[in-house]
């Protein structure tokens, strides 16, 4: 990485430039003490057009003026075109590319034209003094036109950078824009969760107070499942909280569209329901319908899984079928699986990215990897995703599966990690 040196709170080598600059027009006029008219008094006006020069970008316009009056000065006592008068000519320059407004240098090209017919009639020799004046202009306004084609370039590159720092502060301001609503839907769903668990548990515990004396065998396994059914809601009610807690933190991943567009079509549940993993075969039809060929497959030994688990697991399937259609586009192949161990799940899909365009964006079921990157981390799993050497694309998701609960029968759960 380059780091520019600052000295008096400009760049190094804008600096050292500057310097070159203004000690070449000393050299000229200290060059010319012996020979030219005015001796060393002009040799003092050509060091203070050197001095001033050293301002030319902080204060171009106030250093043309200087430039300008001391060059006046020359003519008045008719010293006429000297060699440091070339300070005039960085100094025009200077005005058209650093001032802050052009009307600034149109002033200063109007002047300096006025100054080119003047010069021209203190020139001497057998000329004739508009042939002097046709080749000062013809150099001044090469000089103009320089410093306005320079003008117009610095411009066009600061336009653009400050477009692209919008761009980006836009871009951040809809990630973490994503990454909230996203977490507003995991926190509702959850929610659905632990009050399904906590309607399970009334029912049973109603179970409990009026079988608990004709049939205490019956009451015990309806007790059993209170607690069961308790500690698994609170579970998913700390990772509820946990994901209201945590400050948003988007990721960037390295996707082309990740976001993907709002709820709808292919994807679309009613709010009030909670999809399962045996209504993956229904989705992957609907994806089938929509033009993928998906073929899937699981290994090992499926489990149940906890309700918002269950749900992750859905949601993961359901957006990666999502980005194959939306980014492979109709046609592409697709490979699912679900691998099951006892300590993980992982989900694959790897797409071969052949598909045709789509004519109209593909729904979403939230907001692409990112949305996943979210609901992975709840259950602190892992996203891997990224494009194939061959062509398309591959996400793996692995979600660690809960152990067996280690509290006995008769222990009480107390939501100390709240």
């Amino acid at each position: 990485m380059t780091v520019d040196r600052i000295i008096f709170g400009r760049p190094l080598r804008s600096v050292a430039f500057d310097v070159a600059v203004s000690g070449l027009v000393a050299l000229f006029a200290v060059a010319g003490v012996v020979a030219q008219p005015g001796g060393w008094k002009a040799t003092l006006v050509g060091i203070g057009m050197a001095v001033a020069l050293l301002f030319r970008r902080t204060h171009p316009s106030a250093v043309a003026a200087v430039v300008g009056a001391l060059a006046l000065s020359q003519v008045i006592v008719g010293w006429g075109p000297l060699g440091h008068d070339v300070a005039v000519l960085v100094a025009l320059y200077s005005v058209v590319k650093y001032a802050d407004r052009l009307r600034d240098g149109v002033i200063v090209g109007l002047v300096a034209a006025v100054g080119v017919v003047l010069a021209a009639l203190q020139v001497r020799g057998p000329a004739a003094w508009w042939a002097s004046a046709i080749y000062f202009g013809l150099v001044t306004g090469a000089v103009w036109l320089m410093g306005l084609n320079v003008r117009t370039r610095r411009l066009y590159v600061l336009s653009l950078e400050e477009r692209a720092s919008t761009l980006e502060r836009e871009r951040e301001a809809e990630a973490r824009a994503a990454v909230a609503e996203e977490r507003t839907r995991i926190a509702r769903e959850l929610h659905d969760v632990v009050a399904h668990s906590m309607a399970v548990m009334i029912v049973q515990a109603d179970g409990v107070r009026l079988t608990i004396d004709r049939d205490p065998a019956t009451a015990r396994e309806a007790a059993k499942v209170v607690a069961d059914t308790g500690r698994q809601a609170l579970e998913e009610m700390r990772r509820l909280v946990g994901v209201l807690r945590e400050p948003s933190r988007p990721e960037p991943v390295a996707a082309p569209g990740a976001a993907a567009a709002p709820d709808g079509g292919l994807s679309a549940e009613p709010t009030h329901r909670r999809p399962a993993l045996v209504e993956l075969p229904a989705l992957l039809d609907r994806f089938r319908a929509a033009g993928l060929r998906v073929s899937y497959g699981a290994t090992g030994e499926p489990m149940p899984l906890p309700p918002g688990l269950e749900l992750t697991v859905y949601r993961v399937v359901q957006e990666s079928m999502t980005n194959v259609l939306k980014h492979a586009g109709v046609g592409a192949s697709v490979e699912l699986s679900l691998d099951w161990s006892p300590t993980t799940v992982v989900v694959r899909a790897v797409d071969d990215g052949r598909g045709r365009p789509l004519v109209r964006p593909a729904p979403s079921g939230g907001h692409g990897l990112l949305g996943m990157r979210e609901r992975v981390g709840v259950y602190d799993g892992s996203l891997t995703a990224g494009p194939k050497l061959a062509g398309g694309w591959r996400v793996e998701v692995r979600l660690p599966l809960p152990g067996a609960p280690a509290a006995e029968e008769g222990e009480a759960a107390l939501p100390s990690a709240w």
